[in-house]
């Protein structure tokens, strides 16, 4: 059956055209509940596209409307309200009581306000915070360069500490960030934490890894440090070498950790496998460069300069103290000869 007679012809086709709107509105806002869940209701009635779409021109460019006869219309986005600074947190938007919130906070800062103060009391009373601060107070130039003047040592100068003066007239070392040549505790504790990381995956590459290596490294670790710093306290003080009990602590403290960074150097050569001559002559390395590194800096504590001190050393107090110092230096070889073993 035929829609159309011989002598009309069809009408010609149209094609659609693909029209763009020229401006998508935002979605609308989701409530928010007090527990911070968000409430999703249905979605928007689905475009009628069953409607014909009226042939357009090049000039009009209207979106179709989304539903028979109507057109969409954006809610507007109510943003939050910001909290002013200082203005108390509001815990009912969490289903939290107020005052038993208030009352949580309270407690909580008591109870780290009980717990400095007990540091400061207990800790403070033998090693003060500020000198514990000051000899944290690094950067990462000082690190950098710390850290090479342990590998290389030989050709640096000076090896004098310097001094820093106060408004009140009163002198006191400069800080590390400041001084080359002042002690810091942030490289010994670094390489002490390091130390027994690198201790455990060495005796796991070797199929020896147990949970109890890590409490055994530490705990030698840890003894190897009390006893070279035992060593040089008792010195000190058999050989009437002046200091403050707290600042000389640390400082040597300080100084007995630097040994950390030789021994981890000496285990990451035995990990890459270059041979146990090349293991030998890089721990050979290490101890004379912590040996000697020891030996200038411990010298201006062991051996003061006159115009630094009230009282004079004499030859023979002199020749001890120098003997002393090599004692130290040497010793070097026992402590890290036991922390490389692994």
């Amino acid at each position: 059956m035929s829609y159309y007679t011989n002598n009309a012809s069809p009408p010609p086709l149209q094609h659609p055209v693909p029209t763009h709107p020229a401006y998508i509105p935002e979605p609308p806002s989701t409530p928010m509940s007090p527990q911070g869940y968000q409430r999703y209701t249905s979605s928007p009635t689905a475009p009628n596209y069953s409607q014909p779409i009226p042939a357009q021109g090049h000039q009009s460019l209207v979106p179709p409307p989304y539903g028979p006869g109507a057109a969409y219309h954006p809610q507007p986005h109510h943003p939050h309200p910001q909290m002013a600074p200082g203005a108390p947190v509001d815990f009912s938007a969490w289903g939290f009581d107020n005052a038993t919130a208030a009352f949580g906070m309270q407690l909580g800062q008591s109870a780290v306000a009980a717990g400095q103060e007990y540091v400061q009391k207990n800790l403070g009373g033998f090693i003060p915070i500020s000198m514990l601060k000051h000899h944290f107070n690094v950067s990462n130039s000082y690190v950098i360069k710390k850290l090479r003047l342990l590998v290389f040592p030989w050709r640096h100068k000076p090896w004098s500490r310097r001094v820093h003066r106060l408004e009140n007239g009163q002198s006191e070392w400069s800080p590390p960030r400041e001084d080359l040549n002042s002690p810091d505790l942030y490289i010994p504790l670094m390489a002490f934490v390091t130390y027994i990381l690198l201790a455990a995956l060495y005796s796991g590459l070797n199929s020896r890894f147990h949970p109890e290596i890590l409490g055994i490294t530490a705990s030698k670790a840890l003894a190897v440090v009390l006893l070279d710093f035992f060593f040089v306290k008792s010195g000190c003080y058999f050989l009437n070498i002046p200091g403050g009990l707290s600042s000389q602590v640390l400082d040597l403290l300080a100084y007995d950790g630097y040994k950390f960074v030789g021994v981890i150097i000496t285990l990451i050569a035995g990990l890459l496998g270059f041979g146990r001559t090349m293991y030998l002559l890089t721990f050979i390395y290490t101890f004379l460069a912590t040996s000697f590194f020891l030996l200038r800096s411990l010298r201006s504590m062991v051996l003061p300069d006159a115009s630094a001190t009230a009282a004079a050393v004499n030859p023979s107090q002199r020749s001890r103290r120098i003997t002393f110092l090599f004692l130290v230096a040497v010793s070097q070889i026992l402590y890290m000869g036991v922390l490389v073993r692994v």
